[in-house]
Order: structure tokens, then sequence, then C-alpha cells
């Protein structure tokens, strides 16, 4: 069994204001940081530091992207895949206030050039019983979606961000959904988190669906078992990696046949040691540092 990651690669440029520019405001910042991103890139990392073999595959622009791919070699994700283009990467600007607020401008770049016969190649090296990773950050989601199911490979969708490109998806044709409340409450229109499982489940009832509740914890779900799990308690610092890493490591242990609810704490330890630390992928913990789940 292989894993392919097909997902978005970033640059994130972070700056530190004392608050947001206003409409014609011209504004110093304290600090600027130059950050590998995107959910993609994040999930390769936690996937890799909690023990998986990854394949990354994915667009990047010819000149300002080298930076991103070392990093990804250094997490030992395999780079072989992605390919340099004549564009820009993809990127977001970020502004962060002293109190701790956001606001993003993304920047979709080489991610949305991923096109037909891009998709096809990276397709072509993988087989029946591989397993591929979506998120919703790059172009011709539906058409993966469809070509890894016709040819056997098991499909992984965390549809985020969630809009109108997921819902026309064949969303029949996914194997395991990782999503929280609120790309739960887009897809099946319930509001209740019980009630969103139940939909997903009844729409879709041979996938395994993990529904994660921020401070609540998280369900999954299949077509034999129903497994719940709280949280594990830490000191907030940054929360942006703390879905990627639950996905990583959900992944690593679902691979590799562990009971669900072990899955399913190690999940949730690994998110809250993620959010204990500054930055994105350099936040991921490796699996040598969950003990005691691991003992």
């Amino acid at each position: 069994m292989k894993v392919l990651n097909l997902g978005s690669i970033n640059i994130d440029y972070i700056y530190k204001l004392n608050h947001f520019v206003a409409p014609g405001e011209t504004i110093s910042a304290n600090s600027l940081e130059i950050n590998p991103g995107g959910k993609g890139l994040n999930q390769s990392v936690a996937m890799a530091n909690a023990g998986l073999n990854v394949y990354h595959a994915g667009l990047v622009g010819v000149n300002d992207s080298e930076f991103l791919i070392n990093t990804l070699q250094k997490y030992n994700v395999n780079t072989d895949l992605i390919s340099k283009i004549p564009s820009q990467t993809g990127h977001a600007i970020i502004q962060v206030t002293q109190s701790g607020e956001n606001s993003i401008i993304l920047f979709k770049g080489a991610n949305h050039e991923v096109d037909k016969n891009y998709i096809d190649n990276v397709l072509s090296q993988f087989n029946a019983g591989d397993y591929c990773v979506l998120q919703n950050e790059i172009s011709n989601i539906g058409y993966i979606i469809q070509q890894a199911h016709s040819k056997g490979i098991k499909i992984v969708l965390n549809p985020s961000p969630c809009n109108n490109s997921i819902m026309s998806c064949e969303l029949k044709n996914i194997d395991i959904f990782i999503l929280n409340e609120v790309e739960g409450r887009q897809i099946t229109g319930k509001t209740d988190s019980l009630e969103i499982l139940n939909e997903l489940h009844s729409r879709y009832p041979h996938a395994k669906i993990v529904l994660t509740l921020g401070a609540k914890g998280s369900i999954y779900k299949d077509s034999s078992c129903e497994v719940s799990c709280g949280i594990y308690k830490a000191d907030i610092l940054d929360t942006t990696a703390a879905g990627d890493t639950f996905t990583g490591y959900f992944l690593y242990g679902l691979f590799s046949n562990m009971p669900i609810k072990d899955v399913l704490e190690m999940a949730s330890r690994a998110a809250a040691i993620a959010v204990s630390r500054q930055g994105a992928a350099k936040s991921i913990p490796l699996r040598s540092e969950l003990e005691p789940i691991n003992s």
C-alpha cells in the first residue's frame, strides 16, 4: 500500500501588526514570517511525522518554491511527483493583530493549475488498494476522485474549504471523510453534530467518517461501529495546523489497523501538542513525542 497526497503547497506571509490595515491606510508591520503552508503540505508532514511513507504531488512556481520542497524532504516526504511550472506558488498574506485576530488574503497560484494530464500522470504511478488523500485547495478535485476511484485507489477527503466544487463531486466514491462541523453542516444541511454524522452515514454507508467537534472532541462512524473521543487540554498558542495534524495521525492509526478508540486518542493528543506550539508544519509533533499513548 502506498499513500499519495495530491494537495496544496503554499507560502504563508505572516505580518504582525498593531491593528488591521484600514481602507486608505499605510502602516508598518512589527514583524514578517515566511513559512511553508497549505493544508496539503501540512497533512503530508503530519502523516510522515506519524510514521507513514507519503508521496506528495502538486504544483509550485519555478522561481519561488525550493524551500517548500526542501521542507517536505526534511520531514521525509517523497517529493518526486511535485512539478515546477512557470507560475507563482500559491500563497497567503496573513495579518495578525496584537490580540491574535487574523485576516487572510489567499492567492491560489499554481495550486489551481493542476490539470487532467498532470493528474493522469500522477495516478498512473499508483494502484488499486493504494490511498489518495485530498483537500479542496487545488483544481480538478472532481476529476481526481473520478479517476482514482476508477483505478481502485481508496480516497480520503478533507473537504476544506467546503464550496460548490466539493458539492458537485461524486462524494459516493469517497472511502474516508475527515471533516469538521462547519463542513458537515454545509454538506448535509443539518446543524446538530449527531444529525450531521448520521446523515453522512445514511448518504455514504460504505464510508468511514470522522467528524471533529472542536472543544467537544471527535466522533468516528462506519458500518459497524460508532466511537467518540474527547480532547487533550493544552495551552493554546497557535491553532493553525491542528486539524491537519489530527488528519495525519488519524490516517496513520487507521492504516496501521489500530483500534479506533486508540486512533482517535492518538490524533487528539497530536493535535493538542501542535496547538501548544507556534507555526504550522513546524508545530506538528513526531510520534515519539506522544507518550504515554504509544507506550
